[in-house]
């Protein structure tokens, strides 16, 4: 092979989309590990459930790596803000206060906010049934929001903690009435384990989109709309080939990204 020959199989392998890959800025995605089966750790350690595969997913489509940098949930977007990473993939809700600080993809999945407590319990109207009670929630989350606006000022006591693990705990140990969440973490995170025994999930679903929003997405920097932009197109291309489906099928056996 002569010089220019050499030259030009060097130049093409440059531009294929592996070198590319390989040469492409890290996606640096900030995460809170204890929130199953969306996010949590192995006994190793290691991260695993829903959103990191899905994470990996789009980063496998984007051709970037993953960087996954673990964080509480009420400082992921303060965090995101000062550039300690370049999004958020954290089962983190797209709604209007939200959008004032930080921009939004497109939704990756949609589940309902519900209350546990204990079996046999009757919520017919939380707003009436609930007054005097204590109702934990994870700070600075969608369900602390609706708590503050619509529980606390009709006389229910709101208890916040750092992480819902925390308020399972306290549930279990009778330090709390109820606790509103994601109706699939309260599923999966403590009515199947032994410390969830005579509990369930009572009353309505909340759907109020002024607290709950339309969907969880991504976050990312107010203004990103080229790496917002490109998890969109990623997302789309997961729905269509299918590994969304393999993924989503690992964890759940319904439609988990809604309508």
């Amino acid at each position: 092979m002569n010089n220019f020959a050499l030259l030009g199989a060097l130049a093409l392998s440059l531009l294929s989309p592996l070198a590319l890959a390989d040469d492409a800025k890290p996606m640096r995605i900030g995460i809170e590990a204890a929130y199953p089966p969306f996010a949590m750790k192995t006994p190793e350690g290691t991260i695993t459930g829903f959103d990191y595969d899905i994470g990996n997913a789009l980063c496998e489509e984007m051709q970037v790596k993953c960087v996954w940098i673990e964080q509480e949930f009420d400082g992921l977007i303060p965090a995101l803000k000062v550039r300690k990473f370049d999004a958020v993939l954290s089962s983190m809700a797209i709604t209007e206060d939200r959008l004032k600080s930080v921009d939004f993809t497109h939704k990756y999945y949609d589940t309902p906010a519900r209350l546990a407590m204990k079996t046999g319990a009757v919520i017919n109207d939380p707003l009436v049934d609930l007054k005097g009670k204590k109702v934990g929630v994870q700070r600075a989350s969608i369900y602390d929001r609706y708590a503050t606006g619509e529980f606390a000022p009709v006389g229910v006591e709101v208890v916040r903690y750092s992480s819902q693990n925390e308020i399972f705990l306290d549930m279990a140990a009778g330090r709390l009435d109820a606790t509103l969440a994601d109706a699939v973490n309260i599923d999966d995170g403590f009515l199947k384990t032994d410390a969830g025994k005579g509990f369930a999930l009572v009353g309505p679903d909340f759907t109020e989109k002024k607290y709950i929003g339309d969907g969880i997405g991504i976050a990312v920097r107010k203004g990103d709309k080229a790496t917002a932009e490109k998890f969109n197109a990623a997302i789309a291309a997961i729905r269509a080939n299918g590994k969304y489906q393999q993924v989503q099928d690992k964890y759940f056996n319904f439609n988990v990204y809604g309508k």
